[in-house]
């Protein structure tokens, strides 16, 4: 029986596209990781804060209502 031969995978794109590929999944992650630590953060606010940043609770509720990739 032929023993079959093992060869290293080919691939259609260049190290650069990987690179610059990565990159923006990194700095995707890094937004989304804001967006939701932002929107923990209002969660967390009490009246008189609110107040202060012009918002109202229901404004605050929307917002941290809203799953991490939304804007």
């Amino acid at each position: 029986m032929a023993r079959s031969q093992l060869t290293a995978p080919t691939f259609s794109f260049s190290l650069p596209q990987l690179s610059r590929a990565l990159t923006g999944f990194a700095q995707t992650a890094q937004i989304w990781r804001t967006r939701s630590a932002g929107r923990r953060a209002l969660k967390g606010l009490d009246a008189h804060l609110i107040a202060d940043v012009g918002l109202t609770h229901r404004e605050i509720n929307q917002e941290a209502a809203k799953r991490f990739w939304q804007a």
